[in-house]
């Protein structure tokens, strides 16, 4: 699917400004693509699709969760996580994306995942840190993103569970699992 099309189909199912934030992770994704030598196209498909379900009624979301193969534990957990997972399976069942690595892409960009792939590893990156993001340690993230995707996931992840603890709220366990994943890759496959 070219830029054009992917762009027709996410455009009406976003308000003007997560199509604004869109079109930043897709241009951060494609620099990170540039510097890591991943496949533009799947980074760019990716990156544009990756909120399609983002606006989509929690109902339809739990419904989507409830009768695929999709894992359940998910509906234990704030509904923001929902549409990753559901829209990888929303994009395929309504357009036919069925490429797995986009799919994986955009099924993991909120939680992140133990063992990501470099391009899994752009989305996730792109969407916590592109230009429009304004918050505690992002610039830190934005700062070593094109020397080191590994240690700038980590420190997201890392980020993302110091902010949900001060909230007092739960943490999907994938989250965690990547922590430790790229914990463990940082310091040379020891904990």
């Amino acid at each position: 699917m070219n830029k054009e099309k992917a762009i027709s189909i996410v455009k009406p199912q976003l308000t003007e400004e997560r199509f604004e934030h869109t079109l930043r992770v897709t241009q951060t994704a494609l620099e990170l693509a540039e510097t890591y030598n991943v496949n533009k196209e799947k980074v760019e498909l990716a990156g544009i699709l990756h909120d399609y379900a983002k606006y989509r009624p929690k109902e339809e979301l739990k419904r989507s969760i409830l009768t695929s193969n999709l894992p359940k534990d998910l509906l234990d957990y704030h509904h923001e996580l929902w549409h990753g997972p559901a829209g990888a399976l929303l994009l395929e069942q309504e357009h036919g994306i069925n490429d797995s690595d986009v799919q994986q892409a955009i099924r993991y960009h909120t939680t992140g995942k133990a063992n990501m792939s470099m391009l899994e590893m752009i989305i996730f990156i792109a969407d916590y840190s592109e230009p429009g993001r304004d918050f505690p340690g992002v610039q830190e993230v934005r700062d070593i993103v094109h020397h080191d995707l590994y240690r700038a996931s980590w420190l997201a992840t890392r980020n993302t569970i110091n902010f949900l603890m001060q909230k007092n709220a739960t943490i999907y366990p994938d989250t965690f699992h990547a922590y430790n994943d790229l914990t463990r890759q940082l310091n040379g496959g020891n904990d």
